[in-house]
């Protein structure tokens, strides 16, 4: 993986944790929000690309090029998994508070 994928991914993931975050009551603030989604965005970005195999996004970006697929995977995989992560945790914090 290349870093231009790896920043999409991040990014991504960071603006799909803060959508989700403020979307539902599992919010936590920015920053929170930003990290959780940034990490989750590199693991489900990571996952598609792996089961995919498709090799344009297995090695996107080391021909000196990166093909469209590989980066609408990023943005897909990443968006997406950041709101996962960040919606999860923040339930999972929810139901642990003393109501």
């Amino acid at each position: 993986m290349d870093f231009i994928s790896l920043a999409i991914q991040i990014i991504s993931g960071a603006i799909g944790g803060n959508a989700a975050g403020g979307l539902s009551k599992q919010g936590m603030g920015p920053l929170l929000n930003s990290v959780l989604g940034g990490v989750g965005g590199v693991v489900l970005g990571q996952v598609l690309g792996a089961l995919t195999g498709d090799p344009a996004l297995a090695q996107a970006g080391t021909e000196g090029s990166l093909d469209l697929a590989a980066i609408i995977s990023s943005l897909v995989g990443g968006g997406a998994g950041g709101a996962v992560l960040t919606w999860l945790v923040g339930f999972i914090k929810s139901k642990m508070q003393p109501h």
